[in-house]
């Protein structure tokens, strides 16, 4: 798809439904009530207008620590038309993750949800650059707004939004993304691959402020007309079930953390009560028995993809025609793939390498981070930090990250391939793999397991089933059994803390 020089991508999204006449169709149903896209462009319009009155001009940036509701989209699509950055930032940090992005963003205002204002009380006066503070909901000033805006002339490559990385390793990053880059997603994924449409109702268990869940809740419903169910409070078994079941969605996206306990729910509901046609996975490596439990209970196959802050969504997935369990299928048109080893050579059909992403979709760069982004952003290349192989029939396995793959007897070792052995055991729930070194200070797997409700099992047992699974030198060593592992908001296992 040609994206037009000139081009604002707020103004595409929203005023496209004007456009195609859906100026009556539901576009949110979130806890407190419901927008059809006509109130969503006035709305959009109001809080474009109201950050322009407050005297914030094109490039300046607004950072949004806000909870899943109407008021997210409004904000973030309101900056955007009025040429105003907006920044989303994961709502589940600590106060001193938000000073570090505010003095990092140099934003000039600031949107948060109410629930949240405890956490950015200690540093309201502190940021020698931060001039506004805004609590949502924000309905009082937009009765008072002005309803038409015109957009901001931007281009296609203009700042648009950024997104900071998870921060499962070190700092995070600002990440920014060009106005271009929403509707190339919609196209090549939610349309290539997914096939949306604007008759679907979309539910994401991933939230706004994650690339996965940008796409899933605002640029691919809005770029099809289709209508989207946002969830404030955080996206546990029952709270899902309930959405599931009340609203019936057509599309979920979730992750394999969530995916895994709402199988071992005994509240998981009925087939007859869902009306669901897509389910898609994302996040970390879906493990084959979770997928097949899935479509035992549901009739539907998950779709495992994998995306990422740098390249804004999926550029590889199984998709309905082309699906193989175990593995995250093939690139999504209009991606370049490559499997390189260290020395950035392309690896033999079957070997391990690093994925490299070649797309119109990856970001301009790491705000302020020169290092970081010249060894990530290479040419055309963008390297994922995630290693892969490629079977005969081009289908990609996930073989864990660069940093935490582990070298037992000279030969590497997958922590997602131990991990996936133990999940596939009757009494395991999740389990994550990291490197020990033993009395002689060789690299060996220690595994931490969640157990299911009341099932039981032994060290002695777990081990005995991975060796009987896989190649004996694959085996953890050790095994500790905990309640829960850490995790990173969007459901990703932070695997440094286990080695720590």
């Amino acid at each position: 798809m040609e994206i037009p020089r000139s081009y604002n991508a707020a103004e595409d999204l929203v005023g496209g439904n004007l456009k195609a006449g859906r100026a009556g169709k539901i576009a949110y149903i979130d806890d407190g009530g419901q927008c059809t896209f006509g109130e969503l462009a006035e709305r959009v319009n109001r809080f474009g207008n109201h950050l322009l009155s407050l005297g914030l001009r094109m490039e300046d940036r607004i950072l949004i620590a806000m909870h899943d509701t109407i008021d997210w989209p409004v904000a973030f699509l309101g900056a955007i038309k009025a040429g105003i950055v907006p920044i989303a930032v994961n709502t589940l940090l600590t106060t001193r993750d938000y000073e570090f992005m505010l003095s990092d963003s140099r934003a000039k205002a600031l949107l948060v949800s109410a629930a949240l204002k405890p956490q950015f009380e200690p540093l309201l006066g502190k940021s020698p650059f931060l001039k506004h503070v805004i609590f949502s909901p924000f309905g009082d000033f937009l009765s008072q707004g002005e309803k038409n805006l015109i957009p901001a002339p931007t281009t296609r490559d203009d700042p648009c939004f950024w997104l900071y990385s998870s921060g499962s390793t070190g700092m995070p990053k600002g990440t920014v993304h060009v106005h271009s880059s929403m509707r190339l997603t919609a196209e090549l994924y939610a349309g290539g691959v997914l096939g949306f449409k604007e008759s679907d109702i979309v539910f994401s268990a991933a939230k706004f402020f994650f690339a996965y869940g940008l796409g899933n809740s605002l640029s691919f419903p809005l770029a099809v007309g289709a209508t989207t169910v946002l969830m404030a409070e955080r996206p546990t078994p029952d709270a899902v079930f309930k959405r599931l079941t009340e609203r019936k969605p057509t599309f979920f996206y979730g992750v394999p953390t969530l995916y895994a306990g709402m199988l071992a729910s005994p509240a998981f509901p009925s087939r007859n009560s869902l009306k669901l046609r897509m389910c898609i996975s994302a996040g970390e490596a879906l493990p084959p028995q979770i997928a097949k439990s899935f479509k035992e209970k549901t009739g539907i196959d998950i779709l495992d993809g994998i995306g990422s802050t740098e390249m804004l969504h999926i550029f590889l997935s199984n998709r309905p025609e082309e699906f193989r369990y175990g593995t995250t299928g093939k690139a999504v048109p209009g991606y370049g793939l490559r499997l390189v080893d260290e020395q950035g050579n392309d690896v033999k059909q079957g070997e391990l390498g690093e994925l490299l992403i070649k797309g119109p979709t990856a970001a301009n760069l790491y705000w302020n981070n020169r290092a970081k982004s010249r060894t990530t952003f290479v040419g055309e290349w963008t390297r994922s930090g995630d290693k892969y192989t490629q079977d005969a029939d081009g289908f990609y396995a996930y073989g864990g990250r660069t940093d935490d793959m582990l070298k037992v007897s000279g030969i590497w070792v997958s922590p997602a391939e131990v991990e996936a052995a133990l999940v596939s055991h009757e009494a395991v729930l999740e389990a994550a793999v990291v490197g020990k070194e033993d009395e002689q200070k060789l690299v060996k797997p220690k595994a931490f397991v969640v157990l299911k409700p009341g099932k039981q099992a032994t060290t002695e047992e777990l081990q005995n089933y991975v060796k009987a699974k896989l190649a004996p030198y694959k085996y953890p060593r050790w095994i500790e059994f905990a309640t829960e592992l850490p995790k990173t908001a969007t459901g990703k296992i932070q695997r440094f803390k286990l080695r720590a």
